[in-house]
């Protein structure tokens, strides 16, 4: 069992990017709900715990606490913004509600460098969000670091190695806030940097073939990301053990299938199963144009050719699936539901229960960024391992209303220049997605000498870091230009094209 740093999850949207981050210094993390009991931390080889931020008061009704107990299981402990006010009430501070709420940047003034802010300047801007703050130390502490509005913004007890912090080192906005954590991980926790994607693919290989023995593994593969790792890594463990199915549901980008069979079929020599149901999926979706029944017809028609096309496969025991860590944590109000903060992820719905087969989920202890590193070990090419995210309904939700081939094949041309341009000019790789969105509006336009009447696509570059938040990527007009004219004169039916410059909030990624 690897050393283990403890993330107790308070509620904070950023517990998943503290866990990232931790990651990111080659230090194993888990997220715990805040509750755990410390005996339950001890067996899991913890060796330091970093108790998260959260949207609550410590004196509030019903406002989440941790074990007492973990405090005196010896080992460091670092509070952030909640994690420090909790600090402060558990060990016999005080903590006092704010004349106005600290939101956004702040600098900090190291008092102390100690072996939190070791090697790092005696300024440094921090982001804060908290509506508390600590007034009184409990015994033993004393301050490391202030701001502008407390006295207290970083503190110490160095003695049993606890740390606490008003401010967010995991946000980008807090300089050297990477710096923070290592200090912590490596200084004060002395931890192993053990976590390496060498090391990651040799235990998973083990545990794969462990599991799995001499049975057979069926996996959906969609040619994205996870699921392509996925299959790497399983064939990498069990050979021709493994069977992908690829369902072609006629709701794919230009070409999809033909890639995925080469890739797979011909480069990788993995046992792989095409399944042609496009025209099951447009007939179920002939006509419906509600977003939420077209995402139901998808899933329950995938379901249904996945599970026929097993028949034709013979016996399996496993079901392979590129459920990754995020996937395992859900978002729920923890104050209220505490019992459902983890949960297990079904990518392909109902298939488990109705199939009976064990999953095989080799990815399942991964954040997004390191299944494209595993992916990269693996061999798998650029375009794939850094693929843009992709919706699991694929065009059906690009489509706005009504499904029609013509309407698909619209989308999918128009969709493959936007692609061509990004990659060109370099921007695919910088953004988080680009993709054509078909509206069905169409619109007067001249071509040539004559006056048309055709369909308007709109054109949706984001840029992200965890899909969470986003805002339209600023591209340079030439590029825009370039995209535009080539999709109206290379793509027949569409007269005008329109980008969208929301950001998320108030509008979603997908128009769907």
């Amino acid at each position: 069992m690897p050393q283990t740093i403890a993330v107790l999850d308070f509620g904070s949207q950023l517990t998943q990017v503290i866990a990232r981050r931790i990651r990111e210094c080659q230090v194993y993390s888990r997220i715990f709900h805040y509750s755990t009991p410390a005996e339950t931390l001890r067996k899991e080889n913890v060796i330091g715990i970093i108790l998260s931020g959260g949207p609550q008061s410590v004196y509030s009704r019903g406002a989440p606490h941790p074990d007492p107990a973990i405090f005196e299981l010896g080992v460091p402990v670092l509070g952030v913004c909640y994690g420090l006010q909790l600090m402060g009430h558990f060990l016999g501070g005080e903590i006092e509600h704010s004349k106005a709420r600290e939101y956004g940047h702040g600098v900090l003034t190291v008092l102390k460098p100690g072996k939190l802010f070791a090697g790092l300047p005696r300024k440094l801007r921090v982001w804060n969000s908290h509506g508390d703050k600590v007034t009184q130390l409990p015994p033993g502490f004393r301050p490391i670091g202030t701001t502008e509005n407390s006295p207290f913004a970083a503190v110490e007890d160095a003695k049993r190695g606890f740390y606490g912090i008003q401010f967010h080192p995991e946000v980008f906005h807090t300089e050297r806030g990477v710096d923070m954590i290592r200090n912590f991980l490596l200084g004060v926790c002395g931890a192993k940097q053990d976590w390496t994607t060498r090391d990651f693919i040799a235990h998973a290989i083990e545990g794969i073939r462990a599991q799995v023995g001499k049975g057979r593994v069926i996996l959906g593969l969609s040619g994205g990301v996870d699921s392509s790792v996925a299959a790497a890594l399983l064939h990498k463990a069990i050979g021709r053990q493994l069977t992908c199915v690829f369902v072609d549901n006629g709701l794919l980008r230009k070409d999809e299938r033909d890639s995925v069979e080469r890739l797979y079929g011909r480069h990788f020599h993995i046992d792989l199963r095409v399944v042609d149901a496009a025209k099951l999926f447009l007939r179920r979706l002939k006509g419906v144009s509600e977003p939420e029944q077209k995402r139901k017809i998808i899933g329950r028609t995938f379901v249904e050719v996945f599970e026929k096309s097993l028949k034709s496969i013979g016996h399996a025991e496993f079901l392979g699936q590129g459920t990754l860590y995020p996937d395992v944590i859900e978002s729920v109000s923890i104050g209220n539901n505490p019992a459902s903060l983890i949960k297990t992820h079904h990518n392909v719905g109902g298939l488990p229960a109705r199939m009976k087969l064990k999953l095989v989920e080799p990815l399942r202890e991964l954040f997004k960024d390191e299944v494209r590193r595993v992916g990269e070990a693996l061999g798998l090419p650029r375009e794939v391992v850094w693929r843009q995210p992709f919706p699991g309904p694929g065009l059906g939700v690009r489509v706005m209303g009504d499904i029609s081939a013509d309407k698909l094949t619209i989308l999918r041309d128009a969709d493959a220049v936007l692609h061509d341009e990004m990659m060109r000019s370099g921007y695919y790789y910088k953004v988080w997605q680009s993709f054509c969105v078909f509206l069905p509006v169409r619109t007067v336009g001249v071509f040539g000498d004559e006056r048309t009447y055709d369909y308007v696509i709109a054109v949706r570059v984001v840029e992200s870091t965890d899909a969470m938040t986003a805002d339209w990527a600023r591209l340079p007009y030439d590029l825009m230009q370039k995209i535009s004219g080539r999709i109206t004169n290379e793509v027949r039916g569409v007269g005008r094209v329109v980008f969208d410059i929301s950001s998320k909030p108030p509008a979603t990624i997908e128009w769907e």
